[in-house]
């Protein structure tokens, strides 16, 4: 199954040496392919993070559950709102970064390198200086042949238009297991810290989270159209109301047919 819906952003860039054979279509050259979840990602790909190492990603995936968010650092459009939020809706949690998940911020554009990843970072000390400084925050450049296969593996679509000259891409968060197994995708800027908190309780598979988060997740299930977590109880509540209103409007016609009957 591929999603198209989420956030469709269409991100500037200057590829003077991108050139397009057809006509343009950004949802079929965005979006997401759901049928990645739950298989493994390449993890002998390298990249360089903002501290100018260079990281294998299966070292960076190992131990804890991961958030992976897809995205270029110079994008002036909505990567940026999209990292933001994130940060935003992992602040209150109690879950911490390092100790309970670790953060990756990834750029498919290869012509982003060191000083891109720096910059980001920078914008991001000010108002989220722990998170912004943590060593289990990543955000990763690397070549093209690196970050198209994850790109692949991930079942993230992105493509530049060289006739207005930016990106198409969709915006969402992945979620990876402690074992570097895609999860989860969080779509869009309209995911909740609970949603999160489910997301990444799921992901480390018992390993984090108290055990009232544990039963949470048996209360809540994953909507993968929409990226989010919605309540089983509260559906269980509506479809048990709408089964007793039947029940009792069948008992009162039967009532009345008795009646009119003697």
């Amino acid at each position: 199954m591929r999603i198209k819906g989420g956030l469709l952003v269409i991100c500037m860039a200057v590829l003077p040496w991108a050139r397009a054979d057809a006509p343009f279509d950004p949802f079929a050259a965005a979006g997401i392919d759901t049928s990645r979840i739950g298989q493994a990602l390449p993890a002998d790909l390298t990249f360089t993070d903002q501290r100018g190492q260079t990281v294998r990603l299966g070292d960076v995936l190992g131990q804890r559950p991961t958030l992976l968010i897809p995205l270029y650092f110079r994008c002036p459009n909505v990567c940026g709102a999209a990292l933001s939020t994130l940060f935003s809706q992992l602040q209150p949690l109690r879950y911490q970064l390092g100790r309970d998940y670790r953060l990756i911020a990834v750029s498919f554009d290869p012509r982003e390198h060191l000083q891109a990843a720096r910059e980001e970072q920078a914008k991001l000390q000010p108002r989220w200086p722990a998170m912004a400084n943590s060593p289990e925050l990543y955000l990763l450049t690397g070549s093209a042949a690196n970050s198209t296969a994850l790109m692949q593996a991930l079942g993230f679509g992105y493509r530049y238009d060289p006739a207005i000259g930016q990106y198409a891409h969709s915006s969402a968060v992945a979620v990876v297991t402690p074992h570097g197994r895609l999860s989860r995708w969080l779509y869009g800027l309209g995911y909740q810290a609970d949603d999160l908190r489910l997301a990444l309780t799921e992901a480390g598979q018992g390993r984090l989270g108290s055990l009232g988060d544990q039963l949470l997740l048996l209360c809540y299930h994953y909507d993968p159209h929409t990226g989010l977590y919605s309540s089983r109880i509260i559906v269980a509540l509506q479809v048990a109301g709408c089964l007793t209103v039947l029940i009792l409007a069948g008992f009162i016609g039967g009532r009345l047919r008795q009646e009119r009957r003697s």
